[in-house]
């Protein structure tokens, strides 16, 4: 791997000092890519742990990634990572995940993705003949959306449509199927439903549905078939350790448990209210929900939009999360397992159309230990569970409690996994903490959905329109949901800043 210097001037902000509100990965990326630029960075963070969504938690010896679990797309924390002469592997190690995850139906019938690909190209055509070359066909397309896509829609940033009127998005979006649904374009080269699920099922990582995903978002297939699934040593925080890491060495000051009450003033004379005491900036660059930020954050007359609009956006889903600590091994599991009804559409419709808890769930089972013998004392194993489920619902103890139990149900009715007599350490993670803890709009757990409204410049921006100086990075904004799109938002922010700056008297 070549690393590529950041293209900005290291002194591009020098003198001036801006205060990250929020440690998750946009924040930790921002407060990177500014103080290579010369400038003076705070991080508040109201958590004790830096992060955001990709907590740890620690209990009796087990260790689990509370949110993101799933190291995908290597070639960003390359390229992220490069931009300051380092690489990952200075900071964590990486395990090629074989299989890349299992998948368990419940009619009894089992697929592995293989991170071999002629083994899942066969597994493939045993469903359906001619669906081996299909899938060729299909990861080849989705190969050419991802280069295409990732240089000039995702590096690049284009807040603005005006942005996209030019020759260059004109020659490179062509064919790219920017309209069409998920659902459309994958019924165009495979029959058979499961196979149809298997290509789709990463569109829940952007918090959409087969039906309100553009179909654009094939590139996930190509992330997820031919780049591979890894596993970073240790979890997916220690990706966060090596960042916040790299970011101390390139002076980052860091302040955990610091609540942010309030944001006042303008560029140049910013006072950050915190629960010890206020911060003044220059500059202030927020990690932190977008729509808590707006409405909880700043003054109405800065605020870019009103209660309407955020009442009236789609969310991602929320999650219910069940985290056990167990005594034995998981062997019927993989690393990563899905478990999935034949028919999944009931789920989707109970989260986007008519809320309420999944009767039938499609869930995700990560089970770091079989990987990972530090994750878990000697003979035991850690495990978590996460239904996707609509933000918002009532998800109160009782709720909860008979969940769990048909959850429990379900691992051993479809994996064979009877996990009730062996559990030693349990907790659970839902709607309400995601918004107590993470202070996220309706309790989402990723934001806003990857829907045609909801993608490129239609998505918030990075700069207040409302407020100079004020600039806005994560999930919420281009490039949207997950961790290497928080990173490269982060980076988007920063130049958002730089550029900004340039303009302006230091």
């Amino acid at each position: 791997m070549t690393r590529e210097p950041w293209s900005v001037e290291q002194d591009a902000l020098a003198g001036r000092s801006v205060a990250v509100v929020g440690g998750g990965f946009g924040g930790l990326s921002a407060a990177a890519y500014l103080a290579a630029a010369g400038a003076e960075v705070t991080v508040l963070e109201k958590n004790d742990q830096l992060g955001g969504r990709a907590s740890v938690l620690d209990r009796a010896g087990f260790r689990f990634d509370m949110g993101p679990s799933w190291y995908l797309m290597p070639d960003v924390f390359e390229r992220f990572f490069g931009h300051f002469g380092r690489r990952p592997d200075d900071y964590y190690g990486l395990t090629h995940l074989d299989p890349h995850y299992r998948i368990f139906w419940k009619d009894g019938d089992r697929m592995d993705v293989a991170a071999d690909f002629e083994t899942t190209r066969a597994a493939f055509e045993s469903y359906e003949d001619g669906a081996g070359a299909a899938l060729e066909r299909y990861l080849a397309k989705a190969e050419e959306t991802y280069e295409v896509g990732m240089e000039h829609f995702v590096y690049t940033d284009r807040p603005r449509f005006r942005d996209y009127v030019d020759w260059d998005v004109f020659k490179n979006a062509r064919g790219l199927g920017l309209l069409g649904s998920m659902r459309g374009h994958v019924a165009d080269y495979f029959d058979h439903e499961k196979l149809r699920q298997v290509v789709q099922y990463s569109l829940v990582f952007l918090g959409g549905s087969p039906t309100n995903t553009p179909a654009l978002y094939n590139l996930m297939s190509h992330v997820d078939f031919n780049l591979g699934v890894h596993y970073p040593d240790g979890g997916m925080g220690a990706v966060v350790d090596g960042v916040v890491e790299m970011c101390r060495e390139l002076g980052v000051e860091f302040r955990t448990g610091v609540e942010v009450r309030g944001i006042r003033g303008k560029r140049g004379a910013f006072r950050v209210a915190t629960a010890d005491g206020p911060v003044e900036a220059d500059l202030v660059v927020s990690g932190a929900d977008y729509a808590h930020t707006e409405q909880s954050l700043l003054a109405p007359e800065d605020r870019q939009q009103d209660e309407d609009y955020w009442d009236d956006r789609t969310y991602a889903p929320s999650a219910f999360l069940l985290y056990l600590g167990v005594t034995g091994d998981l062997d019927e599991l993989a690393h990563h397992s899905l478990v999935l009804p034949t028919d999944w559409d009931p789920h989707f419709e109970q989260i986007f159309e008519d809320p309420a808890w999944p009767d039938d769930p499609a869930y995700y089972l990560c089970a770091p230990s079989v990987t990972d013998d530090s994750v878990a004392p000697e003979g035991c194993s850690a495990l978590f569970a996460l239904v996707p489920i609509a933000p918002g619902l009532p998800d109160d103890e009782q709720v909860r409690a008979a969940y769990r139990d048909r959850l429990l149900d379900d691992v051993a009715a479809n994996t064979g996994v009877e996990l009730r007599d062996r559990i030693l350490v349990e907790e659970s993670f839902s709607v309400s903490d995601f918004a107590g803890r993470y202070n996220a709009r309706e309790g989402t757990a990723l934001g806003l959905a990857h829907t045609l409204r909801q993608t490129g410049p239609l998505r918030p921006g990075h700069r207040s329109s409302a407020l100079d100086g004020l600039y806005y990075t994560g999930a919420y904004t281009t490039p949207g949901i997950g961790v290497p799109m928080c990173l490269i938002s982060g980076q988007h922010a920063a130049e958002a800043v730089v550029a900004d700056a340039k303009k302006l008297p230091a």
